[in-house]
């Protein structure tokens, strides 16, 4: 089976093509994800000049379609699908759907699969419209079912437009020797515990320091270190460090660490934190669990997926800094091995996991499309 993978979110002025695929990984490992399910897989990557780049056996299609007009971008998409002549496409963003409904008026019979990547329900003034781009969709995937709701709510979706829930992606992060990463992170604790995100409301840094406090009078040999990008609670987080005398010296703020400086903080902790209030997957989780370290996170549909309903890791209420403290003791006091964590990743959220999913998906909407234009 041929899949194109449509990414139609344009490439950043002045950036050359193949630092692309460098500086967009999602971009690379998705479709990688896919071919280790046996699926041959081309990209489509929206660009304002023609290009092409093959890695690792994907060919990857640079459209000049950015800034072009609606019909003419219709057009220039249709014309790169008749040449590539898929059995499915995949189009990445729920948001792109009047793109894929435009390319159906050209090729009406090929089955569409759109796929959410942090997308929200639109409006009620818009939603007249997306019901109709949508009509032309043959399939959607989230990364747990429960994200479809608010578009089901919304009447975006037709009564039988198939879900799938496979995550968003995985992760090339690995287990390594937890002592050595140690040494040369820095990181210690028992429990060490590790926070990946911007300091930022959605995350819920406020209520994970809170948690923390309440788990550290229970543990006093507890650590939280924390990387993150972005920071616009900064000064409200070091002011609620400040208010929990129990954290004088426990809690460090790492700021900024390169993607590649992450993986040795996965390794070197013991437990990975998350306040998330709302996420698309949860990349920082999935590259915890590679790592084999246990989650402690939020009870949202995205994190129950990857955690199998908390099967794996521990699960706890959303701004709960209570039930988080508890959840902390917990996963300390009945301490999940990280060889454990990381069967769960290899059997469920690795790339050929993943990989086997998405072929089982095309293949189910290659089919239903076929059966719905007979």
């Amino acid at each position: 089976m041929h899949v194109v993978q449509a990414n139609l979110l344009p490439v950043p002025a002045g950036l050359p093509h193949a630092r692309v695929l460098e500086q967009w990984p999602s971009l690379v490992d998705i479709a990688e994800i896919a071919a280790c399910g046996g699926v041959r897989v081309s990209v489509l990557q929206a660009a304002r000049r023609r290009d092409r780049i093959v890695r690792n056996g994907i060919e990857y299609h640079f459209v000049d379609i950015a800034g072009a007009d609606d019909a003419t971008r219709a057009r220039r998409l249709a014309d790169a699908l008749i040449a590539l002549a898929p059995d499915v496409l995949h189009v990445q963003g729920l948001a792109f759907a009047g793109d894929a409904y435009a390319t159906s008026r050209h090729l009406p019979r090929l089955p569409i699969l759109c796929q959410d990547h942090a997308d929200r329900a639109p409006p009620w003034w818009w939603r007249r419209r997306w019901r109709r781009w949508y009509s032309a969709v043959s399939a959607v995937a989230f990364t747990a079912l429960g994200q479809a709701r608010p578009f089901i709510a919304a009447g975006v979706f037709g009564e039988a437009m198939p879900v799938f829930a496979i995550p968003e992606s995985s992760s090339r992060f690995a287990p390594g020797d937890r002592e050595a990463a140690r040494t040369a992170t820095g990181l210690h604790g028992d429990p060490c515990v590790l926070w990946v995100g911007h300091l930022a409301r959605g995350k819920d840094p406020l209520t994970v320091i809170d948690g923390i406090a309440g788990a550290a009078a229970r543990l006093p040999g507890l650590h939280l270190w924390c990387a993150f990008g972005s920071a616009p609670l900064m000064a409200d987080v070091q002011a609620r460090v400040r208010a929990h005398p129990e954290l004088a010296d426990r809690v460090h703020l790492l700021g900024r660490v390169p993607h590649a400086g992450v993986e040795p903080l996965m390794r070197a902790a013991d437990l990975f934190v998350s306040g998330s209030r709302t996420e698309s997957c949860g990349y920082a989780l999935l590259e915890a669990m590679a790592c084999g370290a246990t989650p402690v996170v939020t009870d949202i549909a995205p994190f129950r997926a990857l955690t199998a309903g908390g099967r794996v890791g521990h699960l706890w209420p959303v701004g709960d800094p209570a039930r988080l403290a508890a959840a902390v003791l917990e996963a300390w006091t009945r301490r999940t091995p990280p060889a454990e964590v990381r069967r769960h990743f290899d059997d469920r959220l690795s790339f050929a996991a993943l990989g086997r999913q998405w072929a089982d998906a095309y293949a189910r909407t290659r089919d239903l499309h076929a059966r719905s234009v007979r």
